[in-house]
């Protein structure tokens, strides 16, 4: 063999491992690597979307509210309840029974002593 055909079938070998050896590099950088990887979009999507939850569950809620506002103050009927359950109102004449919890629940009200 000529010494030509040993240095361009080493050339040629080179070409061939050089442009898969660029792909994978740049796909590993693709997927690990740098500030946009696959991983990292993955975690933002994620974060998003509970962001989105969140956003949409305290619509509701301010919904609701403003439903509760709006019919304190066109519902007299509701204005009424929520005076009489919240803060004990009663109208003339009414009488207002409270019923307490006991305040010591943990004592022994049957007079048992404990035996040991």
């Amino acid at each position: 063999m000529k010494r030509n055909e040993v240095g361009s079938r080493g050339v040629r070998g080179l070409k061939r491992l050089f442009l898969p050896g660029l792909l994978a590099l740049a796909l590993y950088y693709g997927v690990f690597g740098g500030e946009y990887s696959y991983f990292a979009l993955r975690r933002t999507r994620k974060a998003f979307a509970r962001e989105q939850a969140e956003l949409l569950e305290r619509r509701r809620v301010i919904d609701s509210l403003r439903a509760w506002a709006d019919s304190l103050k066109v519902d007299d009927a509701t204005l009424e309840r929520l005076a009489r359950e919240r803060f004990g109102m009663i109208r003339e004449g009414e009488t207002l029974y409270r019923f307490a919890e006991p305040q010591d629940t943990g004592a022994d009200t049957t007079g048992a002593s404990e035996i040991r």
